[in-house]
């Protein structure tokens, strides 16, 4: 693969740059400001990538990686890949003995056991998972007459569908933006740091802006983080959508009011952390007061469930009508997702499954948490490819 970094004194011309010189099928990567030992040739840096053959650097440009460079950091890629698969087995199996000892396996049926092994390698917590095999015995029961139970009990099939139909009855999605009865619409993004806020915002500009002819503004109010409303800015001179650093709620109102033309008004916001919640109490107030403003709660979900739940619930204050999972590429255990929106009761929004903008991300739906709540790692590569 050709990586590439381009430098100029504007985005839009490092943007030209590599256009011109490696064609309509480079992927943007990254864009930001430039290193200070590479700001002589421009302010801002662009990276490209293209699979083709090396070329020659030219036209103000520089090499991001040799080949035997990137060929190490694929090796290094997939050693890390291996690593994290082991350990996520690893904990699988340490999952399976506090079911044991719970007294959570005993006495169930062959396919209700097998079921109950499947939700413990997804991590789901344990009372949630008997209470899900429970459900569906008690479908699977109801749906057939008496002296049918024992054959419809061992047929491992109609087990699953009943399964797959107790799980899909304990939450819902929603993959929308904005309020339906309101014009423009307008969402936000809310979560702890690193959940990958900026990033889903320029994917969903893409995906629900552009892509359907809407005309989009961006929003930031995230002025704790360096670096996050250059970031913001340059994904918008890309995309040539419009974008405004607000540095008040006041002003954020006043914006709000200010692009009432737009047909979609995107918000972002820092990251926060249990210890920032306080100094955001008014940013909090003002999402939760206006019935306009569509809040998305943001969660990794490589988290365990005991951390999406102190999360979730640090950021109620902020009402967010809806969660929106990202990084579904860095876990192989879903069950804690499933878990927190049957906890919480909130739909679900959006799925992302990777860094490349705008293509990893997706509409939430039932059967793809369900499935990747029941087949794990087979879901997963599924995804990947």
């Amino acid at each position: 693969m050709r990586i590439k970094s381009y430098f100029a004194h504007a985005v839009e011309d490092a943007v030209d740059a590599a256009r011109q010189e490696l064609g309509p099928d480079a992927m943007l990567i990254d864009s930001r400001r430039a290193p200070p030992e590479s700001r002589h040739l421009g302010e801002y840096e662009v990276v490209f990538g293209l699979h083709t053959a090396p070329v020659e650097a030219g036209n103000g440009a520089s090499e991001a990686a040799s080949p035997a460079e990137w060929i190490a950091g694929e090796r290094l890629f997939g050693e890390v890949a291996e690593l994290k698969k082991e350990l996520e087995a690893m904990r699988r199996a340490l999952a399976r003995p506090a079911y044991a000892a719970a007294g959570i396996t005993g006495a169930l049926a062959p396919n209700a056991a097998g079921a109950l092994e499947t939700l413990a390698s997804s991590e789901m917590p344990p009372d949630l998972a008997r209470a899900v095999v429970e459900g569906a015995e008690r479908r699977l029961t109801s749906a057939h007459a008496a002296p049918e139970r024992g054959a419809q009990h061992s047929d491992g099939a109609a087990f699953r569908r009943a399964l797959a139909e107790e799980l899909a009855s304990r939450f819902t999605v929603q993959s929308a933006l904005g309020c339906s009865d309101a014009r423009p619409r307008v969402a936000a993004l809310v979560g702890p740091p690193g959940s990958g806020k900026t990033t889903t915002l320029v994917k969903l500009a893409v995906n629900y802006g552009l892509a359907c002819r809407r005309p989009t503004m961006l929003l930031s109010i995230d002025t704790y983080r360096v670096g996050a409303a250059d970031q913001l800015r340059s994904y918008a001179a890309i995309l040539g959508v419009g974008f405004q650093l607000l540095e008040t709620v006041t002003a954020l109102a006043q914006a709000l009011e200010e692009h009432r033309g737009k047909d979609l008004l995107l918000i972002d916001t820092p990251g926060l952390g249990f210890g920032d919640l306080d100094h955001s109490s008014g940013l909090a107030r003002f999402l939760g007061s206006r019935t306009d403003i569509d809040t998305h709660l943001v969660l990794p979900a490589s988290m365990k469930s005991a951390d999406l739940a102190q999360a979730a619930d640090a950021f109620e204050v902020f009402r967010p009508r809806r969660l929106l999972f990202s990084k579904l590429d860095e876990t192989g255990s879903f069950g804690p997702l499933f878990g927190e929106a049957e906890r919480t009761s909130r739909p679900l929004s959006f799925f992302t499954t990777g860094q490349r903008i705008p293509e990893d991300i997706e509409a939430a739906s039932q059967a793809r948490l369900i499935d990747l709540v029941l087949a794990g790692q087979g879901a997963r590569a599924r995804s990947a490819a």
